[in-house]
């Protein structure tokens, strides 16, 4: 790379990570920050010994030293805010969920072909350094053929209502949360096919002002007629890390077995007689940089980094706006089938939205 990359962050709650990464990373440089709260942004500047901000995100997309928009708002604004970035010419970065709806995933396809530019979804799971070494020990075969998968995401995030537009009818546990275990399975299984399960919002949920659920169990098969489960529970108290993980991913092999924890920094494996608990503990400091575990930051420096070394090498950094609005479709099946008690196809959820995927390896097709 001849020079860093310019980089502009919009939300500066959730974006505070990406933010930590940028100034952390030989490969980017932060230029601006964005949010609609000055005070915040001006916090923001003093954390991280920045001086410019914005309160206008037009003002940042026109500045010709911002290659690329890191969009870290609430879940029913990013895709606006991406259709925006690109049409100003500019790469996105998008924390998760990409989308809360399909609506508009035509729309933003055809603005990204349009623009020439890359988009890919901040699924910062596949970045911490246990699911990182999951997926190379997977990839190595040492595995041996995956049988099943199972991922789960469960916290304690009572705390989480404190921002007003949590309560609102727009936020959805199912987005902002299962869309983590959810990309872990669609990792590994790429061509799920249909889902069928149940949600339920718990009586923490509803003191706590939530309007949609917060607890959740899906089955899901894939066209090879492999299953895998997705879990996830919101407004509860959580089991000791010593005993279980917030966030999980089993992969069941025909040779072995392995487990990736977060925020434990633990991954363990067993093939034949061997079974090995490795821990990458002194890499905490690089991960959970400030505010205890609310924040890992180190997950976001790694894929900054993967995606600047994709825009030098001219490759499409993963996972795209493709995988991304999968994904979502993937959300919303699992949402229909939880309201119908039936199971749901993603092929139909696509189909109304003019999108046919055309396979697992290669991107969607607008209808």
């Amino acid at each position: 790379m001849t020079k860093p990359l310019g980089l502009g962050v919009l939300g500066l709650g959730e974006g505070r990570s990406i933010i930590s990464a940028g100034v952390h990373s030989t490969l980017w440089n932060v230029v601006c920050l964005c949010d609609t709260n000055e005070a915040l942004a001006r916090k923001r500047c003093a954390e991280f010994g920045l001086s410019r901000f914005t309160t206008d995100y037009d003002a940042m997309l026109a500045d010709a030293n911002i290659d690329v928009v890191g969009v870290y708002t609430p879940d029913h604004l990013h895709a606006d805010h991406i259709l925006r970035a690109l049409d100003a010419g500019k790469h996105v970065i998008c924390t998760k969920p990409f989308i809360d709806d399909l609506s508009r995933a035509t729309e933003i396809l055809a603005a990204q072909q349009r623009s020439g530019k890359q988009v890919m979804v901040g699924q910062s799971t596949r970045f911490f350094a246990p699911f990182l070494r999951q997926r190379q020990h997977y990839e190595s075969r040492a595995l041996g053929e995956l049988v099943t998968i199972e991922a789960s995401y469960s916290a304690d995030h009572r705390w989480f209502l404190d921002k007003s537009w949590a309560k609102q009818p727009t936020f959805k546990w199912l987005y902002g949360g299962i869309s983590h275990p959810a990309d872990l399975v669609r990792w590994y299984l790429p061509d799920i096919v249909e889902v069928m399960g149940y949600s339920y919002l718990s009586a923490n949920g509803r003191a706590g002002g939530l309007v949609n659920p917060d607890t959740y169990h899906f089955v899901l098969k894939a066209a090879s007629g492999k299953i895998a489960r997705i879990s996830g529970v919101y407004s509860c108290p959580i089991v000791p890390g010593e005993r279980d993980s917030s966030m999980t991913c089993i992969l069941r092999c025909d040779l072995g077995a392995s487990q990736a924890d977060y925020h434990e920094l633990r991954y363990a494996w067993k093939i034949g007689e061997e079974a090995v608990i490795e821990s990458f503990e002194a890499k905490r400091a690089y991960y959970f940089r400030f505010g205890g575990n609310s924040h890992h930051a180190g997950e976001y420096q790694n894929y900054i980094e993967y995606f600047a070394r994709c825009l030098a090498r001219g490759e499409t950094p993963k996972p795209d706006a493709s995988e991304g609005i999968v994904t979502v479709a993937l959300l919303q099946a699992m949402e229909e089938s939880s309201l119908t008690g039936r199971p749901v196809r993603l092929d139909e959820v696509l189909g109304r939205y003019q999108l046919s995927p055309l396979g697992a390896a290669t991107p969607l097709e607008i209808s």
